[in-house]
């Protein structure tokens, strides 16, 4: 990575929460990651942090049930001087996971709608989707639904890894088509390779850093 390109030098857990109250001072601006149960969540965050066990990686699908807050410091060198950022990784809990009753969905539904619509430091959501899969339709309606809130989305394609190199630029081009996504929008990624991180990494410096928060639309 060259020096003039931002990398997470430094994470660290600081909070869970699932009330407003509950969420960690001071506060920072924020890139939120969420997606599928079992779509790779915690394996792209130890990837991209370069720290595993950093956020746990469960073969139960849904086992994140809170909102989990890491603070990262990003550092770059721009003509010889050093510039720092810190922000806040909120870690999602997945949505569409099956083995969760009715009620656990509707408090999951309940307070992850909450903190999207209602945060003032949100700077960009990055949407994880399984890149072996077609749109299914509730990546189709949190995308849809993240959109109505006027929040910026970053789609992230995982597990590139796991098709040929033709594959996975096919099921790009069928996500870009399906989602009315545009190139700078959608990117693959490959955690056990960390194929594209410094990539990922520069997206969301730029959407944190793009005139601080946009002012978001209320949205129901």
């Amino acid at each position: 990575m060259s020096k003039d390109n931002w990398d997470i030098i430094r994470a660290k857990y600081v909070a869970s929460a699932v009330r407003a109250d509950q969420y960690p001072q001071p506060a920072l601006i924020e890139a939120a990651f969420i997606g599928r149960s079992n779509v790779g969540k915690s394996s792209l965050i130890n990837s991209l942090c370069r720290r595993n066990g950093l956020a746990r990686v469960s073969s139960t699908p849904g086992k994140t049930q809170t909102i989990n807050f890491y603070e990262l410091e990003a550092k770059r060198v721009v003509e010889g001087e050093d510039e720092r950022a810190s922000f806040y990784l909120v870690d999602l809990p997945g949505y569409g996971f099956a083995k969760t009753n009715h009620n656990n969905k509707d408090q999951w539904s309940g307070f992850i709608s909450k903190y999207l619509s209602g945060s003032e430091n949100l700077g960009v959501v990055c949407q994880l989707i399984d890149i072996r899969h077609k749109p299914m339709d509730s990546d189709m309606e949190c995308f849809n639904w993240l959109r109505s809130c006027g929040l910026k989305v970053q789609v992230v394609l995982t597990k590139s890894d796991k098709l040929s190199k033709n594959a996975a630029m096919s099921q790009k081009a069928l996500f870009k088509r399906e989602m009315g996504l545009k190139e700078h929008e959608i990117i693959t990624y490959s955690s056990s390779q960390h194929t594209m991180r410094g990539e990922l990494i520069e997206r969301i410096m730029n959407a944190l850093s793009a005139n601080g928060v946009e002012q978001k639309k209320s949205c129901n």
